[in-house]
């Protein structure tokens, strides 16, 4: 049997009505940034960011999709268990959750503890059922990521919840974690998660410049984010890297406070820290910086042409980079970066 090919294309909402009904068998997930688009919703798992796209007034998507050959096989149609909807092949798997915080009893943090462990719950439930138990890649959209309710930082209760999911799925929040990011959205937005998993584990990637994630010290809140720095499905072709989101951060700590270029110089030297760590993982050069395919969350709209100078005076033109407009992790950090890469399986 062949094996499963995943690929991921930037594509405008209007150009979704017109692909072929091939085209749609092969489509894990659709996402939408600042809106779902406005597809039929029982083909495949549709969600959105939140996330307002600054590349003009045309929505575009982003869109998971398998190939490999006539052997490839998806589900049919699109899946649901509890609040997750999905879509699978033998090998991959797509699903996302959207889940109001209203629709939980308490206060602000305890409404957002439930709302958050509800829906990992659900994901892992749907992971267990479909045996893909490894998470490749999870994205997280968290309204107001940076407000504080009930004496600590939204994040921090985000962050909280997630290692309890973990901790109650009996996962690990160490080592073989997935690479993830975690940004904001508007006031009012749903808590928005997507995610890819595999039926085969991926290998784990970490930053030598950077102190793990999930051991940050307690300063940066009592229970550390669940991700690793990056990922590579090696027996896998097509886009088989996934970079975290990251930012300018060397050792656990923020540089660059205010300076826009530089931080966007500081998160292209971790990245490029990554993929020597990849290219050393699997034994080969397989991925190069210019290379990548790049979405950029930018704190202030203000700040996309110093980005944008920043970013093209180290990649090509011809780079494909999505700029999206969320809040960051860190009050100080002005810019994040996450990326895919491609190539041919090991």
């Amino acid at each position: 049997m062949d094996a499963a090919t995943l690929q991921l294309d930037y594509v405008s909402s209007g150009d979704l009505s017109g692909q072929s009904a091939s085209w749609w068998d092969s489509v894990l997930g659709v996402v939408g940034f600042e809106r779902a688009p406005r597809i039929d919703l029982s083909q495949v798992p549709v969600t959105a960011s939140m996330t307002p796209w600054l590349g003009g007034a045309e929505d575009l998507c982003e869109v998971w999709r398998v190939a490999g050959g006539q052997d490839i096989e998806l589900s049919t149609g699109l899946l649901e268990r509890g609040r997750v909807h999905y879509r699978y092949c033998d090998e991959l798997l797509f699903g996302s959750v959207t889940i109001e915080e209203q629709g939980f009893d308490g206060n602000a943090s305890a409404a957002l503890l439930s709302a958050t462990m509800a829906a990992y719950q659900d994901i892992f439930a749907v992971l267990k059922e479909t045996r893909h138990r490894h998470l490749l890649r999870v994205w997280n959209y968290l309204p107001e990521i940076n407000r504080e309710a009930d004496g600590d930082e939204r994040y921090r209760h985000f962050n909280s919840a997630r290692q309890s999911a973990f901790r109650s799925s009996g996962r690990s929040t160490v080592g073989s974690v997935p690479a993830a990011s975690a940004l904001g959205s508007p006031a009012g937005s749903p808590i928005s998660i997507y995610f890819l998993a595999s039926l085969e584990p991926p290998q784990m990637i970490e930053n030598p410049r950077q102190i793990s994630a999930y051991h940050y010290p307690p300063k940066f809140g009592k229970h550390s984010p669940i991700f690793s720095r990056a990922c590579v499905l090696s027996e896998s072709a097509g886009t088989n890297l996934f970079v975290s989101g990251t930012a300018s951060i060397v050792g656990h700590e923020t540089l660059h406070h205010g300076d826009v270029t530089a931080q966007t110089r500081e998160t292209l030297a971790n990245i490029e820290a990554l993929l020597g760590e990849a290219n050393r993982i699997v034994g080969a050069g397989r991925y190069a910086l210019d290379e990548l395919k790049f979405k950029v969350y930018v704190r202030q709209p203000s700040d996309l042409g110093a980005i944008e100078d920043a970013l093209f005076a180290t990649l090509p033109a011809t780079a494909s980079i999505v700029y999206l407009q969320a809040d960051v992790c860190r009050e100080d950090l002005l810019v994040e970066i996450e990326a895919t890469g491609d190539s041919p399986r090991n």
